[in-house]
């Protein structure tokens, strides 16, 4: 790979803690992690007094109480959430309980953002019971007690994916759409690259001064940080032709070429990726295979 995405890995924290990161912003990491959500996941509380909190985290009433204890004698009254996988709003409900019942804010339930998939077993991995109370959509702004977040819709990991973009810090809360210390599982149906692609190029006309994802250290030149990611997804779809171009036609066989440097570990989660790559390649004429593509299909080059 030639690309160099300039990843952020380092964070310093105490689990269970919640501490400021900037003058509007505190965050408490949960204690989940794993290779997909580096740390933990890192619920994010906006504003003082009256507050609005982002993505409550996984079903860990560990993280929930520390979350209820970091806010003392403070008024949650907006949960903001960016997604539906579990390791990103199952926590709301309790939260919601033990606090005043603020109304929780989303794209939708999962799959929504692709109708076809509603109702649907879309994965193992989606929150199927989260419902927002109130819907929005892309353009919309959410207002509370000294802060102004405008909602971004940024489908592609996940068809319902929002970035919350609090105006007052030019800041963008990218979820796990764009992330410092990884690149971001794409996984069909749900998962879509043409809407990731153009998810990523949405954000190089914004003026975004800082990310923060929910997983990782912050992002602090971030324009130039979607530009590697973006190229860094050129260079994948090239490897994926190169392997057409030699006979490599099963996803399977071009995982452990073109992943040789990431744990194995890893691999079936790439698979994915690979898959949304040959989709979408499928669907702009550059490949091909026999029958309705799939993560088993031959491909081949167009």
């Amino acid at each position: 790979m030639s690309v160099v995405i300039p990843y952020v890995r380092e964070l310093n924290f105490e689990y269970g803690a919640m501490e400021r990161v900037s003058p509007m912003i505190r965050r408490v990491i949960a204690r989940n992690p794993s290779g997909f959500t580096q740390h933990g996941t890192g619920t994010y509380v906006i504003g003082q007094g009256e507050v609005a909190v982002i993505d409550p985290g996984p079903l860990d009433m560990a993280h929930v109480r520390a979350i209820m204890d970091g806010l003392r004698g403070e008024t949650i009254t907006h949960i903001l959430i960016t997604h539906t996988h579990m390791d990103h709003s199952p926590a709301t409900a309790p939260l919601k309980e033990l606090s005043n019942n603020p109304r929780s804010y989303g794209f939708g339930p999962h799959g929504v953002g692709k109708k076809v998939l509603v109702g649907q077993s879309v994965e193992a991995g989606g929150d199927k019971d989260f419902v927002p109370d109130v819907t929005v959509r892309h353009g919309e702004v959410i207002r509370g007690k000294g802060w102004t977040f405008e909602c971004v819709h940024t489908p592609g990991h996940t068809s319902n994916h929002l970035c919350f973009g609090l105006r007052e810090e030019k800041a963008l809360f990218t979820g796990d759409h764009v992330m410092g210390w990884s690149t971001t599982v794409i996984s069909p149906p749900d998962g879509d690259m043409k809407d990731y692609m153009h998810s990523l190029e949405i954000l190089l006309d914004r003026d975004d001064e800082i990310y923060w994802p929910t997983h990782g250290p912050a992002i602090r030149d971030p324009q130039n940080f979607v530009r590697a990611y973006i190229a860094h997804r050129h260079e994948r779809e090239a490897q994926i032709m190169a392997c057409l171009k030699e006979g490599v036609g099963r996803i399977a066989d071009m995982v452990p070429v073109m992943y040789r440097d990431v744990d194995a570990k890893l691999w079936p989660a790439a698979g994915r990726s690979v898959l949304a790559h040959l989709l979408h390649m499928v669907d702009t004429g550059r490949a091909a295979c026999e029958g309705e593509a799939g993560a088993d299909s031959i491909y081949r080059a167009a």
